[in-house]
């Protein structure tokens, strides 16, 4: 085996003898892959498709030892590091081009304590992993809509879905946590351990370190909720638009009524002569009493006059998948995010406009409401700053052929752009791509300086840099 060249910290190249590599590998149980291995490619792959990175080393990681390892010979060659969990991140963040990539996916453990109502949740399980098992004692804690994304990604940057008006926020429902930082030293986090570490962790992405396993508190849910989507016709979209904004204000905080404007997707439900034409569509959860979900579900089919609807009583864990098949891996992807506390009429007609003029079939607009337990907490309480954030926004550009790249790309931003004099000015870091540094400090508002404090602290020299990064102080004032 040659020497094998990787990318440093300082943006140089450097080299590892064979001697060397086999000194990170035989400290890793899943073993080390080069370019030259068979496993490489897929290992490297990630959910964007438009993401196509190499890393000079891949540390498949079995546990926290590994994890610790990794970090100390990262840190020794000062080696470039990123970090994998479920791979889903629109930026492609967990490879970079000759680094040594810390790949987590392996860890998907998830063990539930019912009686304390807790789950231990490995750093490279997916949504779908917590949900089987969390599901089998009427349990669950809130997560994303897409079950194939990794939870250690979605938590470290917030995490809001269908549970969070009545639950809070994915790193609301943090109990502990275990990461390992920098120096290679393993630090088990909460709120009466290192809080200050446990603090930055809960929104503050993976600046901080690896985390290697999640402790979640867990709540009833279901297992049955009734949920569903309804979808009109995008003529009625001001009317029924404005109705779902008066009908939210009064909505209680069991149920969470998202809208999507997209073409139509081939449904069964649907009427064949509304395949591939713009609609508007209302997805809803109620978690609570059926019979109450089925009155609430009723006011959304009174909006205007849908062209088709799937409403009822369904296992909990079935609808977390609904959204999967619009979402698989290897398409390419652009997003544009705001926050908004209120939906206001002229916020409707840009968001109208901007729908109207889709330039790919799975291309959408989606505004999620949140609010409720989402909104309780202050916004110091947490390194997640978007508590004023009643409803994101995600302008989802998602296209296959790389000739559509400018297309797709300026319709999000002009979406973006048009939508901005209605934001709050602040985002969700979990849905900032990798052109988008300049917002990292305005998502954090006035928790970016004590973010940066404690990446001082933990991270001085910046080990942990691909993700949406928080400089070190000493750094950022240098800069």
């Amino acid at each position: 085996m040659q020497h094998l060249t990787y990318q440093t910290l300082d943006g140089t190249s450097a080299s590892l003898s064979p001697d060397e590599v086999d000194t990170l590998s035989h400290g890793i149980r899943g073993g080390v892959l080069t370019a030259a291995d068979a496993a490489y490619d897929e290992t490297r792959s990630v959910w964007n498709g438009m993401v196509d990175r190499h890393p000079a080393l891949i540390a498949r990681c079995l546990g926290t030892r590994d994890v610790l390892h990794a970090v100390d010979f990262a840190r020794t060659h000062r080696m470039l590091v990123s970090v994998r969990g479920g791979g889903h991140h629109i930026a492609g963040n967990a490879v970079a081009d000759g680094a040594l990539m810390i790949d987590l996916s392996q860890m998907r453990s998830v063990r539930v304590d019912s009686e304390k109502r807790t789950a231990r949740v490995g750093a490279g399980a997916l949504l779908g992993d917590v949900d089987h098992e969390t599901q089998a004692f009427g349990l669950a804690t809130p997560l994303g809509i897409n079950s194939t994304t990794g939870v250690a990604g979605l938590c470290l940057g917030g995490g809001f879905g269908w549970l969070t008006r009545k639950y809070g926020l994915t790193v609301d429902n943090l109990v502990s946590a275990d990461i390992v930082t920098a120096d290679g030293t393993l630090h088990v986090v909460s709120a009466t351990q290192e809080p200050e570490l446990f603090w930055a962790i809960r929104g503050g992405g993976g600046n901080f370190g690896v985390v290697t396993s999640f402790e979640f508190q867990l709540h009833p849910v279901g297992p049955q909720v009734y949920a569903g989507l309804v979808v009109y016709p995008y003529a009625q979209a001001q009317q029924v638009l404005q109705a779902w904004r008066d009908f939210n204000a009064g909505a209680p905080r069991e149920l969470s009524v998202w809208t999507v404007l997209r073409q139509a997707p081939p449904l069964p439900f649907l009427p064949e002569s509304i395949h591939g034409k713009e609609v508007v569509v209302f997805a809803l959860v109620h978690n609570g009493d059926l019979e109450e979900g089925e009155r609430l579900a009723a006011k959304v089919l009174e909006f205007g006059e849908p062209v088709g609807s799937m409403l009822g009583a369904q296992p909990y864990a079935g609808f977390q998948t609904a959204f999967d098949p619009l979402l698989t891996a290897g398409a390419r992807n652009y997003w544009k995010s705001h926050n908004f506390n209120e939906i206001t009429d002229d916020l409707i007609d840009e968001v109208i406009r901007g729908a109207a003029q889709l330039p790919s079939p799975e291309c959408e607009v989606f505004i999620a409401q949140l609010g409720g337990a989402a909104g309780e907490m202050a916004i110091e309480d947490t390194a997640y700053a978007g508590r004023d954030a009643n409803f994101v926004m995600n302008v989802h550009g998602r296209w296959q052929a790389a000739a559509d790249d400018d297309k797709v790309r300026d319709w999000a931003r002009n979406v973006f752009r048009d939508t901005a004099p209605f934001a709050t000015g602040g985002g969700y870091v979990n849905f900032l791509t990798e052109d988008e540094d300049n917002r990292v400090d305005s998502a954090y508002a006035q928790n970016y300086a004590r973010l940066q404090q404690i990446k001082q602290q933990f991270d001085p020299e910046n080990l942990f840099r691909v993700n949406q990064n928080i400089a070190p102080a000493a750094l950022a004032k240098t800069a």
